[in-house]
């Protein structure tokens, strides 16, 4: 079945959010450049270096690059890559996966996870390309100054170095998605992965963003597409207005929902297990 929904809560923004929204709204000044020329060879942080793109078979397809770091710490690490052929028959589900900022109340990074039949999981996460003298987060992560880049990678990695390495907490949300739209889903990201690769475009926090780019793929199977509303800008609040939207797979309250969707603790219990995956989402 298509996405469907209740409409979206009518809540207004708090006065407590105002400068925020205002710092976000100013950067859009600077937002009109999306695309850009293929840049040229540059000394990019070694997690960042090689791009990912993918090949089309008929029902199936297969992403080369899909990275798996080797982390001593968050900081130090061997960058560790394979390619892996999906069976674009055997997609099963999608995971929003939204990551909140300790240091700043609305702030998060998202993105999805597709799951498989066999309990394989890759994630695609929507990132500024670093370079290794980039200093992150900074204003220059909302200026048109550094590509965009998709990131395909093993949870290990983009969810496993969150909890265990970062000590952030992770949250997994189940979309309410049936096999064809999941196929739809994966089909699109990695094709915009490709696009990027041929045609650059900048990254940019209030327009062309990790946020903006996963519910992009969601709306390209929502009945009612995600609007581009203040709870987007603030990524840390989109759960909430994917759940006030109906398009998590759930039937309790937003809170229980939440609170079954943190994986934080399964992450650290299960790091090491070559069932990460599936054992996170007990």
């Amino acid at each position: 079945m298509p996405f469907s929904g209740s409409p979206i809560s009518g809540r207004s923004v708090g006065l407590w959010r105002a400068p925020a929204l205002l710092a976000f709204g100013l950067l859009t000044i600077v937002a009109g450049c999306q695309n850009m020329r293929a840049s040229r060879p540059t000394d990019w942080t070694p997690d960042h270096a090689v791009l990912a793109h993918a090949d089309f078979d008929a029902n199936r397809v297969t992403v080369h690059n899909v990275r798996n770091c080797v982390y001593r710490t968050a900081d130090d690490y061997t960058p560790q890559y394979y390619d892996r052929t999906y069976d674009l028959e055997q997609i099963a589900s999608v995971d929003f996966v939204v990551v909140p900022f300790a240091d700043f109340a609305g702030g998060a990074h998202t993105f999805l996870s597709f799951g498989f039949d066999d309990r394989q999981y890759v994630a695609v996460s929507a990132e500024m390309r670093k370079r290794r003298r980039d200093i992150f987060p900074s204003l220059r992560a909302g200026l048109p100054l550094r590509p965009l880049i998709y990131v395909i990678g093993d949870e290990h990695d983009l969810i496993g170095m969150r909890t265990n390495l970062r000590k952030n907490d992770v949250y997994v949300y189940r979309l309410r998605t049936n096999r064809e739209q999941a196929r739809v889903m994966f089909c699109d990201v990695l094709e915009r992965a490709n696009t990027l690769i041929s045609r650059p475009e900048y990254y940019n926090v209030v327009t062309n963003n990790c946020n903006t780019n996963a519910l992009r793929h969601v709306n390209r199977v929502a009945a009612r597409p995600v609007p581009y509303t203040w709870q987007v800008l603030l990524p840390g609040y989109s759960d909430r207005l994917v759940y006030q939207m109906g398009l998590l797979d759930t039937d309790t309250s937003f809170e229980q929902t939440r609170q079954r969707a943190k994986v934080t603790e399964l992450a650290h219990r299960y790091g090491s297990s070559p069932d990460f995956s599936a054992l996170i989402r007990r």
